[in-house]
């Protein structure tokens, strides 16, 4: 065990100096790399596509590209390269490959770094056109924002080091040590059903991450997909345990008026699982944990708003 301790302090200590080298990334993540180009999907792009009933197409298409919003922090889901600005990630391809069935190349895609707070104004605004990013379909939202999807099923999940053999899911959690972001919905919950959990929260989850390699915690808590994509990272050092025990879909964000532009995501969104796609992206990304791809969500296809 101490052997071990000293193993996983030192890969730490080799993280932390990677991101030093890099000149950026938060404090504690693993070291910034992107899915294998050559095993993402390639999207054909539909270029007979027309949607001259969405407005937001039709400006798009005026401007020749499409403005989308994204996280940049969230690895193999929504992550941005600091050297070369180049967005990727699960949720990355899915705009890509969205893009491609609107009638545009995915290369001219314009991504902008909106944080969670400004999704609704931005897609208001017009600043952006849609928005994937870990963004839960919810009723309260709906009031405000369309949603095409979900594209993936996720929830709430507990992310430990591998050699961890006594936590297999949330009941195990007594005594132990669990890391989660200050105020988030997981924190909450953690702390109102198992109440016999030590809770500890920092800003960022990437210090939790750093102190679950170094024995300072022994767990971290959030959406299942995002702990994914840190297993990802460091796949002989991390796991992800046990079933999701809440539920959040993810949707596209559009513009609350523009159903139009929602039911063409929501067709896009259907070929792309039936050809495929969906599974390709998948496994490039957060697949890259060791986890099999699952079975996308049914999509929602509620009616004009």
């Amino acid at each position: 065990m101490l052997r071990t301790r000293r193993v996983l302090g030192a890969l730490a200590g080799l993280l932390l100096a990677a991101l030093a080298a890099a000149g950026c990334g938060k404090e504690g993540s693993p070291p910034v790399k992107g899915p294998k180009p050559e095993q993402l999907p390639v999207y054909k792009v539909d270029t007979g596509f027309r949607l001259p009933d969405s407005p937001t197409w039709t400006k798009a298409k005026k401007r020749g590209y499409l403005r989308v919003g994204a996280k940049e922090d969230q690895p193999y889901l929504g992550e941005k390269d600091p050297a070369t600005g180049v967005y990727s990630g699960f949720d990355i391809e899915i705009a890509r490959m969205m893009s491609a069935s609107l009638g545009f190349d995915p290369k001219t895609i314009r991504f902008r770094t909106i944080a969670s707070a400004n999704r609704e104004t931005a897609l208001q605004n017009g600043q952006i056109d849609y928005y994937v990013g870990t963004y839960t379909i919810n009723d309260m939202r709906k009031k405000l924002v369309g949603f095409a999807g979900p594209y993936y099923m996720a929830g709430q999940g507990l992310l430990v080091r591998t050699d961890e053999n006594d936590i297999h899911g949330p009941q195990d959690l007594a005594g132990k040590t669990v890391c989660s972001a200050a105020g988030s919905t997981p924190y909450q919950r953690i702390a109102a059903d198992y109440p016999k959990a030590i809770l500890v929260s920092y800003d960022t989850y990437s210090i939790c991450v750093d102190n679950l390699l170094t024995y300072q915690v022994d767990a971290v808590t959030t959406d299942d997909a995002i702990l994914l994509g840190f297993a990802a990272k460091a796949p002989d050092e991390m796991k992800v345990v046990g079933k999701p025990f809440s539920e959040e879909p993810y949707g596209i964000g559009v513009p609350r008026s523009d159903n139009a532009l929602r039911f063409a995501l929501n067709d896009a969104l259907e070929a792309n699982e039936k050809n495929g796609n969906w599974k390709k992206a998948f496994e490039a990304t957060l697949g890259l944990s060791g986890v099999p791809a699952p079975t996308p969500p049914p999509i929602d296809r509620y009616p004009a708003t």
